[in-house]
């Protein structure tokens, strides 16, 4: 079963790999426990309160189940798995995030913030920064004294589809 719900492809202000082109762009930043991640705002189609989650037998750890959005069935994700983070107890909400023609439900454990980047604020992962999941991150910015790990929604939607 493809755990990844398509949809048709819909008009944005710019693919992703536009970000490299402009000086600033918006992010949404989303909380996994005590870790700070975020994603670019134009790769996210909504947030969403978790009434609850129906789980599916026979899909991987990451797939935690998935949820009724106005009557479409979006796939759930706990990227925690891919992170080696502690996993969650309750689910809250879901970000849904798009990327061509895929699109996933990223369970997270608040409401986001939408914060406006320079690009001169990224820096490359390093060395240091390598951790499991690092694939998943394309760079870093710093927030509140916070290193913030910008998600690359192409490999993260990659890493839930098991490719």
């Amino acid at each position: 079963m493809n755990s990844l719900q398509e949809f048709p492809v819909l008009l944005s202000d710019g693919e992703p790999e536009q970000r490299k082109t402009s000086s600033y762009w918006k992010v949404c930043v989303i909380t996994l426990g005590d870790e700070r991640f975020a994603i670019d705002l134009r790769q996210v189609r909504e947030v969403f309160k978790l009434a609850s989650v129906t789980p599916v037998p026979g899909m991987p750890d990451h797939v935690v189940g998935v949820a009724n959005l106005r009557g479409v069935i979006v796939p759930l994700a706990d990227v925690r798995v891919f992170l080696g983070l502690p996993l969650a107890d309750t689910y809250h909400y879901a970000l849904v995030v798009w990327h061509g023609l895929q699109q996933v439900g990223v369970v997270i454990d608040n409401v986001p913030e939408i914060r406006t980047i320079h690009a001169d604020d990224l820096v490359a992962p390093s060395a240091h920064h390598r951790t499991r999941g690092a694939s998943l991150i394309s760079s870093f910015f710093k927030t509140d004294a916070r290193l913030t790990g910008l998600f690359e929604v192409s490999r993260l939607l990659a890493m839930v589809e098991g490719e």
